[in-house]
């Protein structure tokens, strides 16, 4: 596939997607990494154009250039994002009361504090990505350690081996330092890239996984 026919491809599925107002985003395709550019309304649109892109096969990595633009009458405060962000954050049951704070400047909402679970962070920056005013995320939620499972490694590949869509043969679990996860290998596309990353952060006394798997057959 050339790089005219990816960015079309690109340009296609960010029309399709009904969350997005695509008129003001451009694309370029270089090699497989494709640049986004141009402006969106809101920081969720931003999110959901990379989202968007990286479904798209032959896609193997996604330069986020897009700007938020709001409209004037349309800013929010950073006092009252902030407001908003810690309210919809206690809303979710999934995180635990008080572990998260926020602090907000010029619209960009930055997340701190402490939680046990990769998704309970994961749930944090769903939460606030979606508010009004919001131009950026930068989630610095750390988490906690957990008590170190038996055996990480075995529980991973158990775990990949039981779901269908993932060849588990094709990828290398390593542990180090008791928690420390790496991954290697191929996968044939980014949706069973990130499920492999789910998997092993699924696994109890996981702190950290750092995914090198490569997209390709």
């Amino acid at each position: 596939m050339d790089n005219r026919q990816l960015q079309q491809m690109v340009l296609d599925e960010l029309d399709f997607e009904p969350s997005i107002d695509s008129a003001n985003i451009g694309v370029v395709a270089d090699d497989g990494v494709v640049t986004l550019t141009g402006h969106v309304p809101s920081y969720a649109q931003k999110v959901a154009a990379e989202q968007a892109a990286r479904r798209v096969k032959g896609v193997h990595g996604v330069a986020q250039e897009i700007e938020v633009r709001y409209a004037s009458d349309k800013r929010t405060s950073d006092d009252e994002i902030a407001k908003r962000a810690l309210s919809i954050i206690r809303w979710d049951t999934t995180i635990p009361d008080d572990a998260v704070q926020v602090t907000v400047q010029k619209g960009l909402v930055t997340l701190t504090g402490k939680v046990a679970w990769q998704f309970q962070k994961n749930a944090a920056e769903k939460a606030v990505r979606r508010l009004s005013g919001v131009v950026g995320v930068l989630n610095e939620i750390e988490l906690i350690p957990r008590p170190i499972a038996s055996d990480i490694k075995k529980k991973i590949e158990q775990a990949l081996t039981r779901r269908a869509h993932i060849e588990a043969d094709a990828i290398r679990v390593n542990v180090t330092d008791g928690n420390n996860v790496k991954l290697e290998g191929k996968v044939d596309c980014w949706d069973e890239r990130q499920a492999v990353e789910r998997a092993a952060w699924s696994v109890d006394g996981v702190q950290f996984v750092q995914d090198r798997l490569t997209i390709g057959r």
